[in-house]
């Protein structure tokens, strides 16, 4: 199969040939493809945190919120009410604030969430999440977070002194037993959660609020993360005001946008690796025009058009795109592959973790490709080879060939 002149032209003027011209087609190439790989890793890895991150936050938290503008006083009509919704699989009421806890003389501020043992699980992955003693919160017993033991030295059987604010604004004490006991430790792997987080019965943080029946809250599971706006326009639909139906993405809006700012800059501060590399290969061709005028004399005179002559040295910019590109989607993909044995190596010879354990809360380096992505950076990437080939191809194609003849 023959080529195209045009094509064989510029891959005859790429091809090594001892020369500076070379040396910088080289580094063009290899600019090309580390910000071609750079990118992919870096972008899969800040994808790969947002799902651990949204999966994560769902563990302990129900798909939509109801509250009002103070404490539920007939929650279980409400309940019933939203049970009988369609799209509705679980419905269970909460209570949530902040304590002051007392263990050996040391004195911290968690937040309490008083659930329902009985129903909490259709609506949290809580009971799943408890790695030592058991899911017991009877009258006097709380769950606390592995993070929160760790540094607070608490571990199963201890006992908490629990206060409520609410005790010393009145001058009075906590309507519950001055000691709560610890069933059990959770690890969420969030760690707002794991460290700030105590857990004990509804009926416990009712005393300790003194809100008599009241619940501050109903967390509701969908049957599936693609009905909770729907679920959530019915329910606002059914409530009356001030209730409403809040979903978990709304109440932790700034979280994810936070997530998805860093990885748009990300994004922005690599894709300058590929810009750098595209100076490159204007620098290439406009060296590689100078050279070879004399030849590019001839051919006009030997009929080449300007459009043809163009698309000889556009050709050489998308080529490097090209070959760079594939190499960066071929190391950037590989790595990705191989990511948690290179971490691995890492470790072992130099004893630097990369990602700590105990301050990310995974065993490995989450990460997930996304098709939208890979076309994104590949695509740039190309289009920017192009243009930077523009400028010396209409250079080349604007070159008078009585004037590179003189010059035989």
């Amino acid at each position: 199969m023959t080529l195209p002149a045009t094509i064989f032209l510029a891959l005859r003027y790429l091809r090594p040939q001892k020369t500076f011209v070379s040396v910088i087609t080289v580094i063009s190439v290899i600019g090309v493809t580390l910000g071609v790989m750079v990118l992919i890793l870096v972008i899969s890895v800040m994808t790969g945190f947002d799902l651990e991150l949204r999966q994560k936050v769902l563990g302990l938290n129900s798909h939509l919120t109801i509250t009002g503008f103070g404490p539920l006083e007939n929650w279980e009509t409400i309940k019933k009410r939203v049970d009988a919704r369609p799209g509705v699989e679980g419905c269970a009421p909460f209570i949530v604030g902040p304590v002051l806890a007392k263990h050996r003389g040391r004195v911290f501020t968690p937040y309490l969430k008083g659930v329902d043992p009985n129903l909490e699980g259709r609506v949290s992955r809580l009971p799943e999440y408890v790695v030592e003693g058991a899911f017991d919160l009877s009258k006097d017993q709380v769950l606390v977070g592995r993070e929160m033991a760790r540094r607070q030295g608490i571990f199963v059987g201890d006992r908490l002194i629990v206060y409520s604010p609410r005790s010393f604004e009145t001058n009075r004490v906590a309507q519950l037993p001055s000691s709560m006991a610890v069933s059990g430790i959770f690890e969420s792997g969030m760690f707002e959660y794991d460290y700030g987080f105590i857990y004990c019965s509804l009926e416990a943080a009712q005393d300790l609020y003194d809100l008599g029946d009241a619940v501050h809250g109903l967390a509701v599971m969908s049957h599936g993360l693609e009905q909770v706006e729907s679920v959530q326009r019915d329910l606002n639909k059914t409530l009356q005001p001030p209730l409403r139906a809040n979903t978990w993405m709304e109440l932790n809006r700034r979280l994810f946008a936070a997530v998805a700012v860093e990885k748009n800059v990300m994004f922005f501060i690599l894709f300058f690796i590929i810009i750098v590399a595209a100076f490159g290969i204007m620098s290439t061709l406009i060296t590689v025009t100078v050279q070879k005028h004399r030849e590019i004399g001839i051919l006009k005179a030997l009929g080449a058009t300007p459009r043809e002559v163009l698309q000889v040295f556009l050709a050489q910019g998308i080529a490097v795109g090209i070959l760079g590109t594939g190499l960066g989607l071929t190391l950037g993909l590989s790595l990705l592959h191989y990511r948690n044995e290179f971490l691995d190596f890492l470790r072992k010879t130099t004893g630097f973790e990369l990602f700590p354990r105990e301050v990310y809360h995974f065993d490995q380096l989450p990460a997930a490709t996304s098709l939208r992505d890979v076309i994104l950076i590949c695509g740039g990437a190309l289009v920017i080879c192009a243009l930077a080939g523009l400028l010396p191809a209409w250079r080349a194609a604007a070159l008078k060939p009585s004037r590179a003849m003189r010059e035989l």
